[in-house]
Protein backbone atom coordinates (compact mmCIF):
# COMPACT_ATOMS: atom_id res chain seq x y z
CA UNK A 1 0.00 0.00 0.00
CA UNK A 2 2.86 2.33 0.83
CA UNK A 3 4.54 1.70 -2.52
CA UNK A 4 1.30 2.52 -4.35
CA UNK A 5 0.96 5.84 -2.52
CA UNK A 6 4.63 6.65 -3.14
CA UNK A 7 4.28 5.85 -6.84
CA UNK A 8 1.23 8.10 -7.22
CA UNK A 9 2.94 10.99 -5.38
CA UNK A 10 6.11 10.37 -7.41
CA UNK A 11 4.24 10.71 -10.72
CA UNK A 12 2.36 13.81 -9.56
CA UNK A 13 5.59 15.50 -8.42
CA UNK A 14 7.22 14.65 -11.76
CA UNK A 15 4.32 16.12 -13.74
CA UNK A 16 4.33 19.26 -11.58
CA UNK A 17 8.08 19.66 -12.09
CA UNK A 18 7.71 19.35 -15.86
CA UNK A 19 4.93 21.95 -15.90
CA UNK A 20 6.84 24.42 -13.73
CA UNK A 21 10.04 24.05 -15.71
CA UNK A 22 8.19 24.70 -18.96
CA UNK A 23 6.48 27.77 -17.48
CA UNK A 24 9.73 29.44 -16.50
CA UNK A 25 11.16 32.10 -18.76
CA UNK A 26 14.70 32.27 -20.03
CA UNK A 27 17.22 34.81 -18.75
CA UNK A 28 16.59 37.20 -21.64
CA UNK A 29 12.77 37.14 -21.41
CA UNK A 30 10.67 39.43 -19.26
CA UNK A 31 9.45 37.91 -16.01
CA UNK A 32 5.76 38.68 -16.50
CA UNK A 33 5.34 37.87 -20.16
CA UNK A 34 4.00 34.36 -19.47
CA UNK A 35 1.19 35.66 -17.25
CA UNK A 36 0.47 38.99 -18.87
CA UNK A 37 2.48 42.14 -18.48
CA UNK A 38 0.90 43.58 -15.34
CA UNK A 39 -0.57 40.52 -13.67
CA UNK A 40 2.69 39.05 -12.42
CA UNK A 41 3.22 41.80 -9.89
CA UNK A 42 -0.17 41.32 -8.28
CA UNK A 43 -0.35 37.52 -8.27
CA UNK A 44 3.19 36.57 -7.26
CA UNK A 45 4.35 39.69 -5.44
CA UNK A 46 6.72 42.49 -6.37
CA UNK A 47 9.47 40.22 -7.67
CA UNK A 48 7.24 38.50 -10.24
CA UNK A 49 6.75 34.87 -11.18
CA UNK A 50 10.40 33.92 -11.65
CA UNK A 51 11.19 33.76 -7.94
CA UNK A 52 8.04 31.82 -7.08
CA UNK A 53 8.50 29.31 -9.91
CA UNK A 54 12.18 28.72 -9.16
CA UNK A 55 11.54 28.15 -5.45
CA UNK A 56 8.65 25.81 -6.16
CA UNK A 57 10.73 23.89 -8.71
CA UNK A 58 13.55 23.57 -6.18
CA UNK A 59 11.24 22.08 -3.52
CA UNK A 60 9.62 19.74 -6.01
CA UNK A 61 13.07 18.54 -7.11
CA UNK A 62 14.03 17.88 -3.48
CA UNK A 63 10.80 15.93 -2.98
CA UNK A 64 11.38 14.01 -6.22
CA UNK A 65 14.87 12.88 -5.23
CA UNK A 66 13.77 12.16 -1.66
CA UNK A 67 10.96 9.91 -2.85
CA UNK A 68 13.37 8.20 -5.25
CA UNK A 69 15.81 7.41 -2.45
CA UNK A 70 13.01 6.26 -0.13
CA UNK A 71 11.57 3.92 -2.76
CA UNK A 72 15.04 2.49 -3.47
CA UNK A 73 15.67 1.92 0.25
CA UNK A 74 12.26 0.24 0.69
CA UNK A 75 12.90 -1.97 -2.34
CA UNK A 76 16.29 -3.15 -1.05
CA UNK A 77 15.16 -3.76 2.52
CA UNK A 78 11.84 -5.27 1.49
CA UNK A 79 13.60 -7.90 -0.65
CA UNK A 80 16.07 -8.82 2.10
CA UNK A 81 13.22 -9.69 4.48
CA UNK A 82 11.58 -11.95 1.91
CA UNK A 83 14.82 -13.79 1.17
CA UNK A 84 15.67 -14.47 4.83
CA UNK A 85 12.21 -15.66 5.85
CA UNK A 86 11.38 -17.69 2.74
CA UNK A 87 12.98 -20.90 1.66
CA UNK A 88 14.47 -21.54 -1.71
CA UNK A 89 12.52 -23.28 -4.42
CA UNK A 90 15.14 -26.00 -4.76
CA UNK A 91 14.89 -26.90 -1.06
CA UNK A 92 11.14 -27.48 -1.33
CA UNK A 93 11.48 -29.95 -4.21
CA UNK A 94 11.52 -33.59 -3.18
CA UNK A 95 14.15 -35.88 -4.57
CA UNK A 96 11.89 -37.79 -6.93
CA UNK A 97 13.48 -40.64 -8.88
CA UNK A 98 14.00 -40.11 -12.57
CA UNK A 99 11.25 -41.63 -14.71
CA UNK A 100 12.03 -45.02 -16.17
CA UNK A 101 12.65 -45.34 -19.87
CA UNK A 102 9.36 -45.86 -21.63
CA UNK A 103 8.97 -48.86 -23.85
CA UNK A 104 7.02 -48.78 -27.05
CA UNK A 105 3.55 -50.31 -26.89
CA UNK A 106 3.19 -53.75 -28.42
CA UNK A 107 0.27 -52.73 -30.58
CA UNK A 108 1.64 -53.64 -33.98
CA UNK A 109 3.81 -50.53 -34.46
CA UNK A 110 7.02 -51.60 -36.25
CA UNK A 111 10.20 -51.10 -34.26
CA UNK A 112 13.58 -50.04 -35.60
CA UNK A 113 16.25 -52.73 -35.46
CA UNK A 114 18.62 -52.50 -32.53
CA UNK A 115 21.73 -52.63 -34.76
CA UNK A 116 22.14 -51.24 -38.23
CA UNK A 117 22.87 -53.87 -40.87
CA UNK A 118 26.44 -54.03 -42.08
CA UNK A 119 26.94 -52.47 -45.49
CA UNK A 120 29.52 -53.34 -48.08
CA UNK A 121 31.73 -50.27 -48.24
CA UNK A 122 34.46 -50.35 -50.89
CA UNK A 123 37.98 -49.86 -49.61
CA UNK A 124 40.19 -47.02 -50.81
CA UNK A 125 43.02 -48.12 -53.10
CA UNK A 126 46.43 -48.50 -51.47
CA UNK A 127 48.17 -46.30 -54.04
CA UNK A 128 46.07 -43.09 -53.77
CA UNK A 129 48.73 -40.94 -55.50
CA UNK A 130 48.39 -42.65 -58.85
CA UNK A 131 44.61 -42.64 -58.85
CA UNK A 132 44.13 -38.87 -58.51
CA UNK A 133 41.23 -37.31 -60.42
CA UNK A 134 42.00 -35.70 -63.78
CA UNK A 135 41.64 -32.08 -62.63
CA UNK A 136 43.85 -32.24 -59.52
CA UNK A 137 47.52 -31.44 -59.44
CA UNK A 138 50.13 -33.10 -57.28
CA UNK A 139 53.37 -31.40 -56.33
Amino acid sequence: MLSLILNVVYVLVAIAMIALILLQQGKGAQAGSGFGSGASGTVFGARGAANFLSKTTRWLAIAFFGITLLMAWLFVHGNQKQVTTGSSIMATQSAAPAPAAKTAPASGIPQAPSQAPAQNVPQAPANAQGNAPAGSQTH
